[in-house]
This record gives structure tokens, C-alpha cells and sequence, in this order.
């Protein structure tokens, strides 16, 4: 344009100056100095006339062609901003972040999906491909960058990848990557234009998919998919079935798809289970049943199979879920232990009717030797030997008589699971425990302390707390220390409707590394003592929990012994 203007400028002075000195020469030889005037001043106007009109031509032509050059300047600016609006439109309309590579410059341009999609301001966006690429997954880059430049260097048109691309917080997107090459008129790769698209919850979504079927192929247990529709003769049709199906049932998926899971039925299937099933379908409510089944070969199961509905987004009932396992072996259980019960049932029935006719049995002629025994206490007998012999049969009957009485006890408390409670005296159980106790303490001579006022009155049966009370103190007496005096300290004390009761001793003590899982077992002993039945704490703590209470130990060999009784004041 510059050029241009120099020349028509240079043109018209040559014009002008030849024009000038044609002037001129013809004034010098034909006009006067007064004419000269005269001339040369009209010479002047013309010459000023043809320069306007000269320098008016010019800038008409110039200022058609400028404003033709504008026009189609703001026809290209209006075509690339409608353009850029439409590509901004698309990125918005796709979700996709466009970008623009000159691969000989290696420059890229991304559009504003870069920012909406992936957090990065615009100074944070890098201008070439190393940027791109360095923000790829270090698992995925090598993979990427060898397939783009093998698809660079095939000069096919079209490219896709999917990788994993870093936002601007250092987390990752997985992410659909589309290019489209333009190669010049020799073919060479000139320009790349592409997309990324953010496929990170169509990919979680596919890993979900992707571990549900995997749950579903390993599991043990059936899992069967059926339509929604039935009809009142079939059942729905199946339309999927795991693998645990085909191992129950010997059905292969083939044998059993499009078909109704009226194929398992037999002989004995119930009708009422069937029914059940019908009306779950009519309410299109969940349901957990049992039925039985046959398989392929003819072989009865039983089937324990949920029905869960499923709905689709319209909240339509789409299709039926059912996870189903063959529980044959757990009802065979089940009846060899109903069985079990029963026998063990009636054999316990038929123990305490034996126990109870032998005590009674037994009642009468220990009777008839106590008696006896006491008859022979009144004579004098002068042989030491019998005297010896006498002495202990009358040890033995005693014995004897106190292990019926004690397993009569026993026996009553676990055929009677509830019994009377009262509020009793704690002070009059106390008194008479001593006084039944009187001689062997008036022997002994134990330092006893009793501390018991807190609690005045105690809910509870009388005779079982006497009993107790009665067993503990015995063995007290029984199992004490031979070098220091027995002592014995015996504490009642109240806490909200919590009464406790401790009875502690510094007798010999048992050992309960050895013993502790045995300490309330019947006939356990614990030390070697003649008399010592085994029945004793057995029986007490029988007797707390048939009061609802409970009962700890806490001992030490040849230091002592202490028992904690627990019991609702109420």
C-alpha cells in the first residue's frame, strides 16, 4: 500500500513539472510582462483546480477500496467472533475443553473448559505441549505420548486416548482425549485440534459396574434377575443368572433364561409358598421365604431365597432381584436337633423322676440307720475295734445324709425356675445361721466381724439366703488356716437398687490359675478333706441365680478367700 502511494505521487509530479515547463516556454515566447501577470496567475488556478481534482480522484479510489478492505475485515472479525462464541457454546454445551495445536510451532491454545473443568487459571495454562504432557498421569504418559506420535506419524485424520489429567489441586481426572490432524499440501502434519472430555464418573461408575460383577460371578449364593410382568399361571421370566445358580440347581444359563423359575418346582413344593410369592409380586414388596425345590437331576432342596424390587428412574417397577442359597443341610439340622431337644427333653424328665424316687427311696432307710445309730450311741461298747467300726459307718450315714439332702435341694431349685421373695431380716437369717453353727464356732473360736446395718432389710427368699449364708460360713470353718486365727468379715452395703453382700476369710485360699472354671462345678474339690461333698458352692450359686443375683470369687492361696453377692434391693 506504501509503495503504491509513492508511485501515483511520483507520477503526478513528473506529470505537473512537465505540464510546468510546457507553460512555460510557450508565456516566454508569445505573451508580455503585463499578460505574463495575467497568465501566470490563471496557470496557478488551473494548476490548483487539477491538483484538487487529481488528489480528489485519489482519495475517492482510496477511500472505496478502504472501506471495501473495513467491510471485509468486520465480515472476518463478525465470522471469527461467531465462530469463537460458537466454539465456547460447544466446550459449554459438551463439557469438553477444546484445545489448538500448531505442532511445527508447537504452540497450543486451550479454551475456557481448561478452567471450568480442571480449576487452572489462564496464567496458570502453559502455551506448548510439554505442559500438556507433564500434566498427564506418570502411568499414562509414556503410553499416551507413544500412541499420539505413532498417529502423528501415520498421518491418519482422527485420534483418540483415554488417560488420567491433573487439575490444578494435584488430583486426577480420567479424561477422553479426541484430535483431529490438518496436514498441508505436501501431507505434512501441521495442526492438531482437539478435545478433552472428563469421563471420571463414567469411569467410577464402569470400576463400580465392573466390582459389582465381579461380586456377583464370585459369590456363593444365587442370584437370580427376573422381568417384572407375570401372569397369574408363571412366575416372571429369568433373564439373568450367576454362576452359583448353575452350581445349585445344574441349570445352565442357556436352560434357564427366557424361561420361569417354575422350573425348579416338584412333587413337594407348597402351593401356600407359591401363593406367597404371587402376592409379594402383587404388592411389589420385599420377601424372605422358604420352599421346596428340585433340581435339574430331580434332587429335593430346600431354597431360601429374598425378592427385592427394583425400580427405575421413573420409580417404575422394572425387574425382581432374588438371592437365594440351598439350605438343605441347615434344615436337616434343625430337625436333628429338634429331635436332639426332645430326647434330651425326656431323658431330663426321666432323671429327675429317678432322682426324686431315689431320694425318696433312699429317705427311708437312712432314716432306719440314724435312728439305729442313735440307738447304739445309748450303749456302751468296750471293744475299741467296733467302738472304731461304729464310729465310722455313723460318719458315712451322716455323710450320706447330708449329700441326699443337698442334691434334694438342688434338684428343687433347678425344677423350680421362679420362686417367693419376701423382705427378710437380715440380722434374724444371721442368728439363726449361727446358732445352727454354735458348737463348731464355740470349738474354733473364730474373730468374727459383722457389718450389716446398712442394709436392715433385704427382698429375697429366706430359706435360700440361710442356705447360702449357712455354706460359706461352713466352709469357713471348714477349710481354715491351722497357724493364725480364723477370721472372718462379713459386710452388707447398698448402692441405688444394688445390695451387696461380701464374706471374706483368711483361710487356706484356692488356687484359681488352676481352678478358677471349676470353682462352681458340681462335685469339684478342691483340697483333700475326708467330708468334702463338692456340692457346696455349686448349690449356692444355684441358689443366687435362682434369686436373680450373681456371685464372683476372688482367692489367694494361704491368704484367704472373698465372695461378692449381688442382688436387686428390689
Amino acid at each position: 500500500m506504501k509503495n503504491k502511494t509513492t508511485q501515483i505521487t511520483t507520477i503526478y509530479i513528473l506529470i505537473a513539472s512537465i505540464l510546468a515547463v510546457f507553460l512555460y516556454k510557450i508565456t516566454s515566447l508569445y505573451l508580455n510582462q503585463e499578460d505574463y501577470l495575467i497568465f501566470n496567475l490563471f496557470k496557478d488556478f488551473f494548476l490548483i483546480l487539477l491538483t484538487g481534482f487529481a488528489f480528489k480522484y485519489v482519495l475517492s479510489k482510496n477511500e472505496s477500496k478502504n472501506k471495501t478492505i473495513f467491510e471485509q475485515l468486520e465480515n472476518t472479525n463478525n465470522e471469527i467472533k461467531e465462530s469463537n462464541e460458537k466454539y465456547d457454546i460447544v466446550a459449554k454445551a459438551t463439557s469438553d475443553t477444546i484445545w489448538d495445536w500448531k505442532i511445527q510451532e508447537d504452540k497450543m491454545i486451550w479454551s475456557k473448559g481448561i478452567k471450568a473443568i480442571f480449576g487452572y487459571e489462564e496464567d496458570q495454562v502453559g502455551d506448548s505441549s510439554s505442559w500438556w504432557f507433564g500434566n498427564i498421569h506418570p502411568e499414562d504418559s509414556i503410553k499416551m505420548s507413544i500412541r499420539l506420535y505413532s498417529f502423528i506419524e501415520q498421518k491418519t485424520e482422527k485420534w483418540q486416548d483415554e488417560y488420567r489429567f491433573k487439575c490444578a489441586d494435584n488430583t486426577y481426572k480420567y479424561v477422553l482425549d479426541r484430535g483431529f490432524l490438518l496436514k498441508d499440501e505436501n501431507g505434512k502434519a501441521v495442526r492438531m485440534i482437539g478435545a478433552l472430555q472428563d469421563v471420571t464418573k463414567q469411569k467410577e461408575e464402569e470400576l463400580r459396574l465392573k466390582l459389582l460383577e465381579t461380586v456377583i460371578l464370585q459369590t456363593k449364593e444365587s442370584i437370580v434377575i427376573t422381568e417384572a410382568t407375570f401372569n397369574e399361571k408363571l412366575l416372571p421370566k429369568i433373564i439373568y443368572t450367576n454362576p452359583a445358580f448353575t452350581q445349585m440347581t445344574g441349570y445352565q444359563p442357556e436352560e434357564i433364561i427366557n424361561n420361569s423359575l417354575d422350573i425348579l418346582k416338584g412333587p413337594n413344593t407348597e402351593l401356600s409358598v407359591i401363593k406367597k410369592i404371587i402376592q409379594i409380586i402383587q404388592n411389589k414388596e420385599e420377601g424372605l421365604l422358604e420352599i421346596r425345590c428340585y433340581k435339574k437331576n430331580k434332587t429335593e432342596f430346600w431354597l431360601r431365597f429374598t425378592m427385592i424390587p427394583i425400580y427405575n428412574s421413573e420409580n417404575e417397577l422394572s425387574h425382581w432381584v432374588s438371592i437365594q442359597r440351598d439350605v438343605t443341610e441347615e434344615k436337616n439340622q434343625e430337625k436333628e436337633k429338634e429331635q436332639l431337644i426332645k430326647e434330651l427333653t425326656q431323658n431330663n424328665k426321666d432323671l429327675k423322676q429317678f432322682s426324686y424316687i431315689t431320694s425318696h427311696n433312699l429317705r427311708a432307710p437312712m432314716s432306719n440307720l440314724t435312728g439305729l445309730l442313735n440307738l447304739i450311741e445309748d450303749i456302751e461298747i468296750e471293744d475299741p475295734e467296733l467302738n472304731e467300726i461304729v464310729n465310722g459307718f455313723s460318719k458315712s450315714t451322716h455323710l450320706l445324709n447330708e449329700t441326699i439332702e443337698d442334691l434334694t435341694k438342688v434338684m428343687i431349685i433347678k425344677d423350680n425356675t421362679s420362686i417367693e421373695k419376701e423382705n427378710i431380716s437380715l440380722k434374724e437369717v444371721f442368728e439363726n445361721v449361727f446358732s445352727q453353727l454354735s458348737n463348731q464356732i464355740e470349738i474354733i473360736k473364730p474373730y468374727l466381724k459383722l457389718d450389716i446395718e446398712n442394709v436392715s432389710v433385704l427382698n429375697s427368699n429366706k430359706a435360700y439366703m440361710e442356705s447360702i449364708l449357712l455354706n460359706l460360713l461352713t466352709n469357713s470353718l471348714k477349710y481354715r488356716a491351722t497357724d493364725r486365727t480364723l477370721k472372718i468379715t462379713i459386710i452388707a452395703q447398698q448402692s441405688g437398687n444394688t445390695v451387696e453382700l461380701i464374706f471374706k476369710d483368711n483361710g487356706i485360699g484356692i488356687d484359681l490359675n488352676r481352678n478358677k472354671d471349676k470353682i462352681f462345678g458340681l462335685y469339684q474339690r478342691f483340697h483333700d478333706y475326708p467330708d468334702s461333698k463338692g456340692l457346696g458352692l455349686y448349690l449356692v450359686k444355684s441358689q443366687v441365680e435362682a434369686m436373680k443375683g450373681t456371685i464372683n470369687i476372688e482367692s489367694q492361696v494361704n491368704k484367704g478367700t472373698t465372695f461378692t453377692l449381688t442382688f436387686k434391693s428390689k
